[in-house]
């Protein structure tokens, strides 16, 4: 009798007792099935599905035009390969600014449609509203503060947020107040090292920066960025752990070759 080794999920609870301990979470990005099934068997804590498919997925230069039932699709290609990570997934630009109703309408349909684990939305008490409604679904609230790129036509430009007291000081209260709205983690973008670890230390809940310096509780990278598959987009805070796109060019190159000169397919590579 074969004994079935029962992966053990990770929660939304685990990782509260994770920044307890003090053992980082590592999150990464994933739009589909194949690639999902590769991060979540190599043990990671988090999958984010990030509107930032819009970018990497869809080729828009930013992540507004991506629309909910977008997200839906590449949610639940995610999903049908996960054995063990929490999956939360990005509610995209326009489905829950300003509107908590529509806040509320919008996750339910990813969480019903998708079976995510848990939604994430950008922003701090402007939409507290909306993360309290959502939570009173019963449904888990990662929060997103500091870089938030749906905003980008507000700030402008992608650089650095809150190099100034006054926008530090807001980012620390911002925080607290999702924390206190009932947000079990959240994401801090681009901002400095220092006041990420601040942020990290004044709350309870686990904070995960990108860009954001060593000080905070874990990690998240775009995944087709750290294995190297964009080249145009190098950001200091980014590793890139492989170069995918000069050997999968390489790749591409010699199959072409081995097909124009009719060495592939050879007499074992037939029926």
């Amino acid at each position: 009798m074969s004994v079935h080794k029962e992966v053990k999920k990770v929660t939304t609870h685990q990782l509260q007792e994770m920044k307890r301990r003090g053992e980082k979470i590592a999150m990464l990005t994933a739009y589909d099935y194949t690639m999902a099934k590769i991060i979540d068997h190599a043990g990671i804590d988090v999958i984010l599905v990030g509107d930032s498919a819009s970018n990497v997925m869809a080729g828009h230069e930013t992540t507004l035009p991506i629309t909910l039932d977008q997200m839906i699709y590449h949610a639940s290609s995610v999903i049908r390969a996960i054995d063990r990570a929490l999956v939360v997934v990005d509610l995209p630009f326009g489905s829950y600014q300003g509107n908590s109703k529509e806040a509320l309408t919008s996750a339910i349909k990813i969480m019903k449609e998708s079976g995510a684990h848990a939604v994430k939305l950008e922003g701090g008490r402007e939409i507290k509203d909306s993360i309290e409604r959502i939570l009173s679904a019963g449904i888990p609230v990662m929060g997103h503060l500091g870089l938030t790129p749906q905003s980008i036509y507000k700030f402008g430009t992608y650089t650095v947020r809150a190099k100034e007291e006054e926008e530090a000081q807001r980012l620390i209260n911002d925080a607290k107040i999702l924390e206190e709205s009932g947000c079990f983690a959240l994401v801090v973008e681009k901002i400095p090292a220092k006041l990420a670890a601040e942020v990290s230390n004044s709350i309870s809940i686990p904070v995960i920066g990108i860009g954001a310096g060593g000080g905070v509780d874990g990690q998240v990278l775009v995944t087709h960025d750290m294995l190297g598959m964009t080249h145009e987009f190098s950001p200091r805070f980014l590793r890139r752990y492989l170069s995918l796109y000069e050997s999968m060019t390489g790749a591409f190159q010699q199959y072409i070759k081995d097909v124009k000169s009719k060495d592939f397919p050879n007499e074992t590579e037939q029926y």
